[in-house]
């Protein structure tokens, strides 16, 4: 089904207005949903899957929505997946797959606090444990936090204390939207195996592991940005050369130096970051963005957080969950 402009033209109001999408419009059929996905941005709904297609309406930055099924544009884009959905389609690369899945809170938190990971596509983050309290901003699906202590609110709601070492504070969030993260779930892969490395190449964007001579993963990533050319030689924001492994955290708070800066940032729970070089490049999960294939970072290797998890779990140092950080010299990384 295609919209009218008269259609176009009262979506896109809505949507700059920041308000949610309409509802699913009478005569378009029901469809079965596949999966779900988190716009990171203001995007466009085409009426096909292709960076040529019209833009037919505008979806809000953080709106949760259906995804009917996972279609291959017909360009040479480096990213060639869209996603179909309500009225069109939206590229990929700008949504987040998430899920929606309740926990059970635990009657108690550890004295020695545990790690959280968020299961619903997003929730916020207050500064008291009602739900009535101040907004600071929302975390998002797939991230990670220390969890402290556990309250309940005057309708037995329960809440989960969390605490952010970069800005000395803590806060609050709805602790059914928290799964806590158990040892198992961070169980070593191949500890028996000893000749691991990971190979990263800047131009082609990649991203391997391998066992000896045998190749165990293969995708893509976004590393630093291209910053220039030297004899012929492109140079990106990532540190080409042989590294290790040195130091691993399961949850960081990264943010920028420079708060004027125009690339300045601000990235809660960043889950599962192995770091292989002294400036603090590293390898993570990410959760602002799923543009694989294309430099996007300040340096380090962003890649999905299923991928970074098990590069957490699969490399050397052996790394637990709480909350020290785990050093030494671990698996060789190759950036070339």
């Amino acid at each position: 089904m295609k919209a009218s402009r008269r259609d176009f033209l009262k979506y896109s109001g809505l949507a700059l207005a920041g308000l949610m999408l309409p509802p699913t419009l009478p005569d378009e059929a029901q469809r079965q949903v596949q999966s779900l996905g988190r716009a990171v941005k203001t995007i466009g709904i085409y009426d096909g899957p292709s960076p040529r297609a019209t833009a037919v309406r505008l979806m809000p930055g953080d709106t949760v929505f259906e995804i009917y099924a996972s279609v291959v544009g017909d360009d040479n884009h480096y990213n060639r997946t869209w996603y179909e959905t309500s009225g069109g389609y939206v590229y990929s690369g700008q949504v987040q797959p998430v899920r929606w899945e309740l926990q059970t809170p635990l009657d108690a938190v550890p004295s020695a606090g545990l790690l959280g990971e968020v299961t619903v596509p997003l929730t916020p983050l207050r500064k008291v444990p009602n739900p009535n309290g101040s907004v600071l901003y929302h975390l998002y699906y797939g991230t990670t936090y220390w969890v402290t202590h556990l309250q309940r609110d005057a309708q037995q709601g329960a809440w989960y204390q969390i605490y952010d070492e970069t800005t000395k504070s803590s806060a609050w969030v709805q602790a059914d939207h928290l799964r806590p993260v158990t040892p198992d779930d961070v169980m070593p892969l191949s500890p028996d195996v000893t000749d691991k490395r990971i190979e990263i190449d800047l131009a082609r964007q990649t991203f391997q592991c391998f066992e000896g001579s045998q190749k165990v993963l293969d995708t893509l990533c976004s590393t630093g940005i291209y910053l220039r050319t030297e004899n012929g030689k492109s140079i990106y924001g990532t540190p080409a050369g042989h590294w290790a492994v040195m130091r691993k955290r399961p949850s960081r708070h990264m943010v920028g130096s420079d708060l004027a800066a125009a690339d300045f940032y601000d990235l809660p729970g960043v889950p599962w970051v192995s770091y292989f070089h002294w400036w603090g490049v590293s390898i993570h999960g990410t959760y602002w963005h799923n543009d694989y294939g294309k430099p996007h970072s300040h340096g380090c290797i962003n890649v999905p957080i299923d991928v970074a998890k098990w590069v957490f779990r699969w490399s050397a140092p052996v790394a637990g969950i709480d909350r020290k950080e785990t050093d030494g010299t671990g698996t060789p990384v190759i950036v070339v």
